[in-house]
């Protein structure tokens, strides 16, 4: 049987309000039929910090810090907790929700999308799992995160090796598509990630950091090997292919369809009524 074809769109290193006006393009091209389903990779330049979309950034976010690191900023359409965009591959997955393989619910379609990474995992050498929560107290957790940060603890079918967390994801639905973005860590700088939240006091950053370290880990972190990114492009490109069952073939974007990213990136991800609005 013939496999259904996506596209597949390697878009590199980006600006942060580049990359989320895209996937947003991306969403909105889909919605009117001008595409297919959408597997999308990219990187970040600079280093930025992405936040949920009803994340509130002055109660939770050290602005001072963002520019000491001179760290791009920009707010996710996407809900979730911030994330600290470095040494990492991002994914986007862009489908109908209406899609044969798509489950109506968030974290089921969550699970689908999933097997793609864990796929993506095992042609690492990896062997990851689809975090699952197993009592009302872990249940609870989810509902009522501890912290800003996004790689904190593990959501309903995140990725975990060892119990720890792995890849961190989000996801939107609008105009009947599912936008699913996500970040597959190669390394952590976990200083700078915990210098740009805010906490009560230095204790509390201490204890929060070292929570953290205990609850996430990174590819680095679990291989004796210097993986890449274009490895890891190559690797998660075979994931998706094998864990979505489907055939990707390469997108390039056109001439005007990059003119009304830009625009979008201009007029919304860059402008500070976006950025600052919670």
């Amino acid at each position: 049987m013939q496999k259904e074809t996506w596209l597949f769109l390697e878009s590199g290193a980006c600006s942060p309000s580049y990359n989320m006006a895209l996937d947003e393009k991306l969403l909105q091209w889909h919605s009117e039929g001008k595409i297919p389903p959408v597997i999308r990779f990219y990187e970040w330049n600079p280093a930025s910090l992405s936040l949920g979309y009803f994340q509130k950034i002055h109660k939770e976010i050290n602005i001072t810090a963002v520019e000491e690191h001179e760290l791009g900023i920009v707010r996710r359409p996407t809900g979730g907790r911030a994330v600290l965009h470095d040494k990492e591959l991002t994914y986007s997955v862009i489908v109908n929700e209406d899609h044969p393989k798509m489950p109506e619910t968030v974290t089921e379609a969550y699970r689908v999308i999933s097997e793609g990474l864990l796929e993506g995992f095992r042609q690492l050498g990896l062997e990851a799992n689809l975090s699952i929560p197993k009592t009302k107290e872990d249940t609870d957790a989810l509902k009522n995160p501890t912290s800003a940060v996004c790689f904190d603890a593990p959501s309903w079918y995140e990725l975990v090796v060892e119990g720890k967390k792995i890849a961190g994801s989000a996801q939107t639905r609008q105009k009947g598509v599912i936008l699913q973005h996500g970040a597959i860590v190669l390394a952590f700088d976990v200083d700078q990630l915990f210098s740009v939240f805010k906490f009560k006091d230095d204790r509390m950053r201490e204890q929060m950091q070292k929570r953290f370290l205990q609850k996430a880990v990174s590819i680095q972190d679990l291989t004796s090997t210097d993986v890449t990114i274009p490895q890891l492009r190559e690797a998660f490109k075979v994931g998706f292919e094998q864990g979505l069952d489907v055939h990707l073939e390469p997108m390039m974007l056109t001439e005007e369809q990059k003119q009304e990213v830009e625009s979008l990136a201009i007029e919304r991800y860059q402008s500070d009524d976006w950025t600052y609005r919670r």
